[in-house]
């Protein structure tokens, strides 16, 4: 195979599955579904590793592969852009999309769209391996959509579900605000530069750095500002940047695979990569970076409050999403773009692990997701509590872990900024580690250690209903004692009662009466080993060439001398830290690890000692927690402005536009104008003849004096 081959099958081999799954699945066995998929993305796995690898050794391949149109002087083309930094996104993506392909299988073995659920997660592999690939903005916004359309797909996989379809169509409609936005920014680079090729584009940006535009009057604005700010947009709406971030808490209605898909290494990333790649455009304007790290760093803090309220496994862990697209934005913001993509790259392991961990405590907790109603799961399920603890321990940046590498390398980049807004930044993700670190281990906490609080209310259920029963059966005996068999009705009555019972809480929690939490198959516990391990070491091996090292030499451009945090990092590292050990050590010695070390020590002794104070705190700041309870009013402003909005906008516009004017001025004003003329009419057409007589003899006098008049 020749190497353009080879890139075509990466993306044709998942879209191949999908839609032979897609279309043929019910026709086929079963496990045929979850074959010919993994077969796909597995293939396309080691396709991209041999990719990277090549890439590694220098060569970088960026050609047409087929030109859909031409208009005038334009050409819209699908193309690939073959460099270091898509080779490793193919990498992340296909791989996660492999673990997620062979966790499926457990997860969903007992859904009736098995063949359906399959199909779509490879085919959302195949969109966002056509926007990684992509070397022009037409492809680029082909896959941005594709992502988006596959997302509708699967966040509303469960469709009989009144909130899976709201979910679905919120995160629709939500990214359509942001993909305007792209779409206008798209327009400006095809007007402005005359191309939609990346290399076309980036060489002729610096000539366009202080090229101006007129928005509104005869008031000048930078081309690059404004087109950069446009793109981003599109990346707020895509990566869940406020306020465009209220679509992601709600697609957890989704099945668990899918948002360990979503949010880990796919579509929450795109707008991240985006940046990273328009690199040569953002650093023309200082202006759009600092709109970049603000909207970021409000992202990272504020985003992760939210995460210490949510008793749902999956909505912590979607919050914990949120704040760390927040870091990876603040380092976009910083121009520390490989440090955001070394971020991407870390959190796509240990999120999907933390994503697809908490998917086997809701199969083994019965499908219960309510972290109150757990405690002690590492007794029932220790390869589930392990690989967990390893995703949290990355996630809050714990030193020689991958996430303590990226994560603490955006907190230098956000203090070495000297761009506006750096400096709330470098608070803002200072304060989030703290934060990240209490969320994370108040959910580690209630779920794998403590009491086990889903046998103390089943115990707590059916002691109150047995003690109901015999009242209920001594009240009867006192009535029936007459009848020979009572002890007997009473007896099956008080049995049924009390199965009904925990039934009801077997239902409400999760567990039967005799269950116990178990650990699901070695399906689920694979997928599961397998992102641990990149959780642990992914970080040590890859911060020196990924950040400080050439690996995104000629695909990644900074400016280092408006913009010189990279700079700063890089003498940092070679000065102080001069490795991926040293780095290790002096982290054990810094404020974001006493913020972390406080973090997870807090939330020991909150729910482990004392879980009382809790409860105190959230009763004396009812205030503050009703903010957070209602996620700082976002979704309610919408709903009551632009939702309501539109509806009153809707309702005038039917009211006066169709009502009014339509059908009273027009269809139902012509008909009454008809009828009064006839009406007016009628009354001349009397039947007399002296009437008509009369009439003619006026009509010849006006006649005739009109003649006699004009001539």
């Amino acid at each position: 195979m020749t190497m353009q081959q080879i890139y075509l099958a990466i993306p044709l081999l998942p879209l191949f599955a999908a839609i032979v799954v897609g279309l043929f699945g019910k026709n086929l066995p079963r496990a045929a579904a979850h074959v010919l998929t993994i077969l796909g993305v597995g293939a396309a796995f080691g396709l991209s590793v041999y990719v990277l690898n090549d890439a590694l050794l220098g060569h970088v391949y960026n050609e047409t592969v087929y030109s859909w149109l031409k208009s005038g002087n334009v050409s819209f083309e699908i193309g690939f852009l073959i460099d270091r930094l898509s080779a490793m996104m193919m990498v992340v993506v296909t791989f996660v999309s492999l673990m997620v392909h062979i966790y499926t299988i457990g997860y969903m073995s007992e859904d009736k769209g098995y063949a359906r659920f399959f199909s779509y997660i490879s085919l959302f592999t195949f969109a966002m391996l056509m926007l990684v690939m992509s070397n022009n903005f037409m492809q680029l916004f082909f896959g941005w959509e594709a992502v988006g359309l596959v997302s509708y797909l699967l966040i509303g996989f469960w469709y009989t579900r009144p909130t899976a379809i709201y979910a679905n169509l919120k995160a629709f409609l939500v990214n359509r605000v942001g993909d305007f936005g792209f779409l206008l920014g798209i327009g400006l680079v095809l007007f402005h530069f005359g191309s939609l090729d990346y290399a076309a584009v980036f060489s002729v940006a610096p000539q366009m750095a202080d090229a101006k535009i007129n928005l509104i009057g005869d008031m000048q604005w930078s081309l690059m500002t404004v087109t950069c700010i446009l793109l981003f947009i599109g990346a707020m709406g895509k990566s869940a940047q406020v306020p465009l971030h209220v679509w992601l808490p709600d697609s957890m209605e989704g099945p668990t695979p899918i948002s360990a898909l979503i949010h880990a290494a796919t579509m929450v990333t795109a707008g991240i990569f985006m940046v990273a790649r328009m690199s040569p455009l953002f650093e023309l304007s200082s202006t759009a970076l600092s709109f970049v790290m603000i909207i970021g760093s409000i992202t990272a803090l504020f985003m992760g409050f939210l995460g210490i309220i949510q008793n749902d496994i999956k909505r912590v862990v979607a919050y914990s999403t949120l704040s760390q697209l927040g870091y990876m934005t603040v380092a976009l913001g910083a121009s520390a773009y490989s440090v955001a993509i070394f971020h991407l790259m870390t959190h796509a392991f240990f999120k999907a692990l933390l994503f697809l961990g908490a998917g086997s405590v809701i199969m083994g907790m019965h499908h219960d997701q309510d972290i109150r109603n757990m405690g002690n799961l590492k007794k029932y399920m220790p390869v589930t509590w392990i690989t967990s603890l390893i995703g949290s321990l990355a996630l809050i940046g714990t030193p020689l872990f991958s996430g303590f590498y990226s994560k603490d390398s955006i907190i230098e980049a956000a203090k070495a900024s000297t761009i506006t807004g750096s400096g709330f930044a470098y608070f803002a993700v200072l304060a989030g580690v703290f934060v990240t670190a209490f969320y994370s281990f108040r959910l580690y906490f209630l779920v794998f250690h403590g009491s086990e609080k889903w046998r103390e209310a089943k115990h707590e259920v059916a002691h109150d209903t047995h003690h109901d029963v015999k009242a209920v059966a001594k009240h009867d005996d006192s009535h029936d004692a007459h009848h020979a068999d009572s002890h007997a009705d009473t007896h099956d009555a008080a049995h049924d009662a009390h199965a009904d019972a925990n039934d009801e809480h077997a239902h409400h929690h999760g567990l039967g009466p005799n269950d116990d939490p178990h650990e699901p198959g070695w399906v689920i516990k694979l997928p599961l080993i397998l992102l641990a391990i990149p959780s642990l070491f992914i970080g040590y091996f890859a911060i020196e060439p990924m950040v400080y090292g050439n690996f995104f030499k000629g695909v990644i451009f900074v400016d280092s001398a408006a913009h010189p945090a990279m700079h700063e990092l890089t003498h940092e590292w070679h000065e102080v830290v001069h490795s991926a050990a040293g780095m290790a050590y002096h982290g054990l010695m810094s404020l974001p690890f006493l913020l972390a070390f406080s973090g997870v020590a807090l939330a020991w002794f909150f729910y482990m000692k004392r879980p009382d104070i809790p409860a105190k705190i959230q009763t004396k700041f009812a205030l503050i927690n009703r903010v957070l309870e209602n996620k700082y009013y976002f979704d309610s402003f919408n709903e009551k402005v632009f939702a309501a909005g539109s509806r009153f906008i809707g309702n005038k516009l039917w009211l006066i536009g169709d009502v009014k004017i339509i059908d009273g001025a027009i269809v139902n004003g012509t008909a009454n104008l008809v009828v009064k003329l006839s009406g007016v009419v009628r009354k001349l057409q009397t039947g007399l003849i002296y009437h008509y007589a009369f009439a003619m003899i006026i009509g010849v006098f006006f006649m005739l004096s009109f003649y006699s008049f004009k001539f």
